[in-house]
């Protein structure tokens, strides 16, 4: 049976999801919610904070927070970081919030993806799957839905056409069972203001994502692809980032560039050092004039500042401890959204 696809398309108004580095009006983070989920919930709760108040000096923050915890959150937060009371089920505004999209005559808009809890791996989500219209609707940004099941970190695009993706997200059976590979990479297109959607492997060893592109490869400008490798052949992520570097040697982009690969160090995945959940660098937030890079504790957390450093000079890089967060699966990308300011 085909997927039945809404007639509104964002691209023939010239809508397109920017590159992350754009201009940011603000930033869109949801409250640690699913209280149960977390080791230490009061941990948890200060490394959401401090993750919020440090973009917050650069960009305002929008913090979505359900009415038991509006109190906690006020008292945790700074002032450029507004607390709005809504219901929510979890806390990855990535994944659960909207793709916004501009255009050239200054306009304002997003996109909203079906969000099942990546493939029903937590209930309920049915409040986190109406957060890309809530969000929307804050904003005073056009909404065009869509019936494909997906989330925010399972892409990365540069703006100029291009989408990445892996192939252990949005092909696992658990999110698009009945559509094709051609139907998702359209229904990406259409959705994002896309020309072109590259594949590469992902991780399908990886089992709270599926293997989210925000953990293995990002876009750091048209035609510049950073990507995720652990330096330690032992290190059991090893092969992951190696298997993906590899496919995404010699692709082009939609402009027909071959992408320049940069190349940035995983974090420890060796069992008795690994707290179980995120171990990526990559997973940062580029906020206006700086990079929010994550911090685990290891070694290699310098290594990821100077990789940064080199990459975005003209940015301030600041790292924030999220060993509390990552226990969860994900890192600074996975909490925050972007909303581009818009053109003109």
């Amino acid at each position: 049976m085909p997927v039945e696809i809404p007639a509104e398309d964002p691209r023939r108004e010239g809508y397109y999801m920017p590159g992350e580095w754009t201009r940011h009006d603000a930033c869109w983070m949801a409250w640690p919610c699913r209280d149960e989920m977390w080791p230490d919930y009061p941990a948890t709760v200060q490394d959401y904070a401090n993750v919020a108040n440090t973009i917050a000096r650069f960009e305002p923050v929008n913090m979505l927070t359900p009415k038991r915890h509006v109190k906690l959150a006020q008292e945790r937060l700074g002032k450029n970081v507004q607390v709005i009371d809504v219901g929510i089920d979890d806390s990855w505004a990535r994944d659960s919030g909207p793709n916004f999209l501009v255009n050239g005559a200054g306009g304002l808009a997003g996109s909203c993806w079906t969000f099942n809890a990546w493939g029903r791996k937590y209930t309920p989500f049915d409040q986190d799957a109406k957060m890309g219209a809530f969000i929307l609707e804050q904003a005073g940004a056009r909404r065009f839905s869509s019936p494909l099941i997906a989330e925010g970190g399972g892409v990365t695009v540069d703006g100029e056409g291009t989408v990445i993706t892996t192939q252990s997200c949005f092909l696992n059976k658990n999110r698009n069972p009945h559509w094709h590979r051609e139907e998702i990479e359209a229904e990406l297109c259409r959705t994002l203001g896309a020309e072109k959607v590259l594949w590469i492997p992902g991780d399908p060893d990886e089992t709270e994502t599926d293997g989210h592109i925000d953990l293995i490869a990002a876009f750091i400008e048209p035609g510049r692809v950073l990507v995720s490798v652990n330096p330690d052949t032992s290190d059991p992520h090893y092969a992951v980032g190696i298997k993906n570097a590899e496919a995404l040697k010699g692709l082009t982009d939609a402009k027909g560039r071959k992408l320049e690969l940069e190349f940035i160090e995983d974090g420890i995945y060796h069992e008795r050092e690994w707290n179980g959940g995120c171990s990526s660098y990559l997973n940062s937030y580029l906020a206006n004039g700086a990079v929010i890079v994550p911090g685990y504790g290891y070694d290699r957390d310098d290594a990821a500042v100077e990789t940064y450093q080199r990459l975005y000079p003209d940015r301030e890089i600041v790292q924030v401890p999220i060993n509390n967060i990552a226990i969860g699966g994900g890192g600074i990308h996975c909490i925050t959204q972007q909303q581009p300011a818009p053109l003109g």
